[in-house]
């Protein structure tokens, strides 16, 4: 491995550039499934004390009604949103009654497709927008596969860094356009080396056999009710999960902004069969939006996308072609069944030092070959990451151990580390560096390892764990304090979001399939 990300750490240091690394921003997005007392997902609506999954900003939904997505700001400090994350789960708990939040990115109970509620956001266009674009995943997918939740994690770096780093690279381009490229080095390297998020922090290790509706699809049975695979790391992350089949063949361009949109683009407007054969409505039901490889951007499943602040109704690659990579949102993450809100202030610190690491480091094209070798990388990951004779591709496709892997990771990785602990100044980066290291040369530590040795310590079904964890971490949230100040700040939110959804079912709005047909002419008169 080069020291190129050494190198370009000894010149910031050199040039008293690295203060400028404490603008950078983070943000969190949480899914978690409400269930009942008994593991059942719930079949009750969005909780009216949460305000409108449509229009607040930080209580959401994502696919399902019982899905929730609690989202935070962007904090210059991965401490703040990780508190406000912890003070919507607060606000949170007071709302659903006796229904808890689950703790595992796999679902409990799942009683068929149909005991999964498709989310509902109103009848205004956009609501209906939203409700028909998850009935089509329904079609494509099958429900099952949507009631995963995972956290995503948003980062930005300052923009006084990043016009530092364009000065000293002397590069002339307009800011939008450089601070664009700079994300996609970084996202390039997040492909390559991103594998290393679900072998350190993934903690799906088995399932309900009920998941799958009973079928084995390559799994042991670790008792009665529970499928895994020995040395699983994130099911999530598997075949059977976001990384499913159907998308396989999906060729994503990540080398600059304007392939990743044509790419993404193409996706969405070519034609495929089988969709057609679902049709787009049928009997004047809409099913879908359109017969297309991807309804639109969101449905594809990536590790990390990079981002830009959408207007109103304003498709993703519109807002990419309007103002270039604003942030990049890394979605390689489980859930945390450790922590009651599902990610640590560890995770947190690993996660930037990587990012930073991805920036820094040599990040030349990914060609076809490589891409093939990184989509199977993170395959072989979350379904064999503890085996300790596995091998990974890489570079031109030599296989390498993925500890020997992890391990030339980890020594490039002290830099950035350094260097953050040098901005931050309380030593954190290094020790949760070294931390993580520990679970590079024993699996045992990490969490899918220890998911497993507490279900057999417990002799637990899969579902029994996450439930146990579950209404462990509820009693531990119940007992934070709130403050009054956040307590009526997020109850008047929510009443001003159900009062902005009212508004907007009251306006007069062209018909729906005007609004859609509308929405996707953007993408074919916006280009770059």
């Amino acid at each position: 491995m080069n020291q190129s990300a050494e190198r370009r750490v000894r010149r910031l240091q050199e040039h008293g550039e690295r203060g400028l690394l404490a603008g950078s921003r983070h943000g969190l997005e949480k899914e978690s499934l409400r269930v009942t007392p008994t593991g059942q997902i719930a079949q009750t609506p969005h909780p009216p004390g949460l305000g409108s999954p449509l229009c607040h900003p930080e209580i959401t939904t994502d696919y399902s009604e019982a899905l929730l997505e609690l989202v935070t700001p962007a904090y210059t400090r991965g401490d703040d949103a990780l508190r406000h994350l912890a003070e919507l789960h607060r606000y949170t708990v007071d709302q659903i009654g006796d229904e808890l939040l689950w703790t595992t990115s796999m679902p409990c109970v799942v009683g068929g497709d149909k005991s999964i509620p498709i989310a509902d956001y109103g009848h205004s266009n956009i609501g209906r927008m939203k409700n028909v674009y998850r009935h089509g995943l329904d079609w494509r997918y099958g429900r099952t596969m949507q009631a995963i939740a995972g956290i995503h994690f948003n980062f930005s770096f300052s923009e006084a860094f990043l016009r530092s780093v364009q000065r000293r690279e002397g590069d002339p381009r307009d800011f939008a356009t450089f601070r664009s490229d700079f994300y996609f080095r970084l996202i390039r390297n997040f492909q390559r080396y991103g594998w290393l998020v679900p072998y350190l922090m993934g903690a799906s290790p088995a399932i309900c056999k009920s998941f799958t509706g009973g079928r084995n699809l390559d799994f042991q049975s670790f008792s009665p009710n529970t499928f895994y695979t020995p040395y699983a790391t994130s099911l999530r992350m598997s075949d059977i999960g976001y990384k499913n089949n159907a998308q396989a063949g999906l060729e994503i361009d990540y080398n600059d902004l304007d392939a990743y949109v044509a790419s993404l683009r193409s996706a969405i407007s070519t034609p495929d069969p089988e969709y057609a054969r679902i049709g787009t409505r049928v009997d004047g039901v809409w099913r879908q939006l359109n017969t297309n490889v991807l309804q639109i951007e969101n449905e594809y499943y990536s590790f990390v996308r990079p981002k830009a602040i959408a207007q109103s109704g304003e498709p993703p690659t519109c807002a990419l072609n309007r103002a270039g990579v604003e942030y990049v949102e890394i979605r390689a993450l489980d859930l945390n069944p450790f922590n009651p809100v599902g990610i640590d202030a560890d995770q947190v610190a690993f996660l930037e030092t990587l990012l930073v690491f991805c920036l820094l480091q040599d990040s030349p094209p990914i060609d076809a070959l490589e891409q093939h070798h990184i989509n199977a990388n993170q395959g072989l990951v979350a379904r064999e990451g503890r085996d300790p004779d596995l091998t990974l591709y890489r570079g031109d496709g030599d296989r390498v151990g993925l500890r020997q892997w992890a391990r030339e990771l980890f020594d490039a990785m002290e830099a950035p580390a350094e260097l953050l602990d040098e901005v931050h100044d309380d030593g954190r980066y290094r020790r949760v560096l070294d931390a993580y290291r520990e679970s590079v040369e024993d699996a045992d530590k990490t969490p899918s390892a220890r998911v497993l040795a507490e279900m057999r310590t417990h002799r637990e079904e899969f579902v029994e764990f996450a439930l146990r964890t579950s209404a462990e971490h509820m009693e531990t949230i119940r007992d934070w304090p709130l403050d009054e100040a956040a307590r009526a700040r997020l109850s008047e939110e929510a009443a001003r979001s159900l009062a902005e959804q009212a508004s907007l079912e009251a306006s007069d709005e062209p018909s729906f399939e005007a609004f859609v047909e509308a929405y996707f002419a953007q993408e074919s008169t916006n280009g770059r």
